[in-house]
């Protein structure tokens, strides 16, 4: 049967839906990740960063965050400070990253 499920033997009450809470979408992080990685002991949001990923994907962080910052906060872990954004050090201009690649560069 192409295009049908095929249920053998269960009934809708048998049917557990699985819910799986994601935390950061870029770097598919769940709420259990959190929750495990803060019972192995690490409790800052920089090690929570730097272990599993979250706020390293396209939205730097701007999501996930403020999540991560809560689930801390409801496990007693208080004081918690947001990474702060990590500029460039030296200003790139828009010319220099669009600058065109001379015959020379290409040989």
């Amino acid at each position: 049967m192409i295009g049908k499920t095929k249920r053998k033997n269960i009934s809708k009450k048998q049917t557990i839906p699985i819910v799986v809470k994601i935390v950061c979408r870029c770097e598919d992080v769940t709420y259990e990740d959190i929750l495990a990685i803060i019972e192995k002991g690490y409790t800052d949001i920089e090690e929570i960063r730097r272990y599993l990923r979250c706020g390293m994907g396209v939205c730097q962080g701007r999501t996930c965050m403020r999540l991560v910052k809560q689930i801390l906060n409801e496990k007693g872990i208080k004081d918690v400070k947001l990474p702060k954004s990590r500029p460039p050090t030296k200003p790139v201009s828009v010319n220099a990253m669009c600058k065109k690649h001379t015959d020379k560069d290409e040989k």
